[in-house]
């Protein structure tokens, strides 16, 4: 149950002003299909996180225990300070002709490589040792963070304290490092 309630909080919190949720707002604007939006959003986010998360298991599996705790906890600490830098989105995103799920879910897949709540994703999954729990976690985060904002839209994105926002995931980040850094055996000296 841990792996899943970090994961679904550490998730939500980090991706309230990322890309992908100013992507959500973006294809709510466009698209104005919410729950077609909705489904593409979660079937990426699923696949992508399963994925992101089975790469952080296979990488425990190479890690030394003595090891595993200090990447972990310093990737942790690293995305707290990445979070505290506000994301934008680079492109808009191209409407496909298979319509709002497609543009949804493929725009979605594209825009969470190589961001940081996959790469956090990676590093849950290396931590815990628990797939399904991370990936259901991760999954129920983004989706936390970003139903609002495609059934809510930009009015929600400007009455919400972002900063302070951006300060909270962050703390929650740096917390979670420390504490994955400190709880190692030994370590408490």
């Amino acid at each position: 149950m841990e792996a899943f309630l970090t994961s679904t909080l550490l998730v939500a919190l980090a991706e309230i002003g990322d890309k992908t949720q100013l992507l959500s707002f973006v294809l709510a604007a466009r698209l104005r299909k919410p729950i077609a939006i909705i489904a593409g959003i979660f079937v990426a986010t699923l696949l992508n996180h399963a994925l992101a998360g089975s790469v952080g298991v296979w990488l425990a599996t190479l890690a030394p225990p003595q090891i595993l705790p200090w990447a972990t906890g310093l990737l942790f600490i690293g995305f707290g300070l990445w979070t505290l830098h506000p994301d934008s989105l680079d492109d808009d995103p191209k409407l496909h002709r298979a319509g709002a799920f497609a543009t949804a879910a493929v725009a979605f897949f594209i825009a969470e490589m190589g961001d940081k709540t996959q790469l956090a994703t990676v590093a849950l999954g290396a931590r815990f040792d628990l797939l399904w729990a991370v990936v259901l976690g991760t999954t129920l985060g983004m989706l936390i963070a970003n139903i609002p904002a495609v059934l809510v839209g930009e009015a929600l994105a400007q009455k919400l304290p972002m900063k302070a926002i951006r300060y909270a995931a962050a703390a929650v980040f740096i917390v979670t490092g420390a504490v994955t850094i400190i709880g190692m055996p030994g370590s408490a000296q």
